[in-house]
C-alpha cells in the first residue's frame, strides 16, 4: 500500500509518514520504489483468538463450559483457529477482572470471542470494542440478543459494595 493510504489509515499525517520513513522510525516495512513511490508492506499477522467466558458466582461456574462449548462451534463455524480459552468468575460490572484485563492487553490477540455481548461486560462494552478494534483486534458475539439473567445479581452487588 502506498505511504499516503497508511497514512490515512493510521490517523496521521502524511508528512509525518513520510519523515518517519526518512529517519528509519517507520513502525512498518517499508521501500522506496524508482519512480519515488513509498510502499508499505503490510505486516501479515498470525491469527490469535481467545475465547472469554464469564459467570458472575461459583454457583454458576458449570455453565462456563457451556459457553466455551457453544463459542467454539461459533469459531469453526466462521472458520477461525481458537488458541486458548480464559474463564472468570465475577461480576460483569468489576472493571478490575485480571484475566480480562490481561487478555485485553495481550499485543498477540487477533479475536475475542464472547458467547453474550455482557461476558464481556455489563456497560460500556462499545467502548472497549472500539478500543480493540483500533488495534486491529475483532470482537465476535455469538448471540448478539442481551440477557438480564444476571444483571439482578450485578445490581445487588453495585448496591451492597
Amino acid at each position: 500500500m502506498k505511504l499516503s493510504d497508511w497514512a490515512r489509515k493510521q490517523g496521521i499525517s502524511y508528512r509525518t509518514a513520510w519523515n518517519q520513513f526518512r529517519s528509519g522510525k517507520l513502525p512498518v516495512p517499508a521501500r522506496q520504489l524508482p519512480t519515488g513511490t513509498i510502499i508499505v508492506d503490510e505486516v501479515v499477522r498470525e491469527s490469535k483468538a481467545v475465547i472469554y467466558s464469564r459467570v458472575s458466582s461459583s454457583d454458576q461456574k458449570k455453565d462456563l463450559d457451556g459457553q466455551i462449548a457453544r463459542c467454539l462451534s461459533f469459531a469453526n463455524a466462521q472458520g477461525i483457529a481458537v488458541s486458548a480459552t480464559v474463564s472468570e468468575i465475577g461480576s460483569g460490572m468489576n472493571g478490575k477482572r485480571k484475566k480480562l484485563l490481561q487478555l485485553l492487553a495481550d499485543p498477540e490477540l487477533t479475536h475475542i470471542i464472547v458467547e453474550h455481548r455482557d461476558r464481556l461486560m455489563r456497560f460500556g462494552s462499545e467502548f472497549v470494542e472500539a478500543s480493540l478494534s483500533a488495534r486491529g483486534v475483532k470482537l465476535m458475539i455469538v448471540d448478539q440478543s442481551e440477557l438480564t439473567d444476571d444483571l439482578v445479581q450485578d445490581m445487588i452487588s453495585v448496591l451492597t459494595s
